[in-house]
């Protein structure tokens, strides 16, 4: 997720990370921080849900959101069949 610039950024960061921060005690999120050399704020979630919707509403819950502080969202669905996030791997074969 990318940020735009202005002052309402600094003004929500800390319930921005607060919100994280309970999402990763409740299991549904395993990292997150910023990402770098994109020109912007910007950053990066790895998620521990079910469904696409799962996601979805986590963001739409995030502070960032509901305060209108977030440009551009892309949400992939990964699955780590190796190194420290394997654990997590769905272990089905992909074609």
């Amino acid at each position: 997720m990318t940020h735009p610039g202005g002052d309402g950024w600094g003004q929500h960061v800390i319930s921005h990370v607060n919100y994280l921060r309970c999402l990763i005690d409740a299991g549904l999120i395993r990292a997150s921080g910023p990402v770098t050399g994109l020109g912007k704020r910007a950053g990066f979630i790895i998620a521990t849900v079910d469904t696409r919707e799962a996601v979805e509403r986590l963001v739409a819950e995030d502070p960032f959101a509901v305060e209108g502080l977030i440009d551009d969202l892309t949400i992939v669905e990964w699955d780590p069949l190796f190194g420290a996030f394997a654990e997590d791997a769905s272990r089905t074969k992909t074609a």
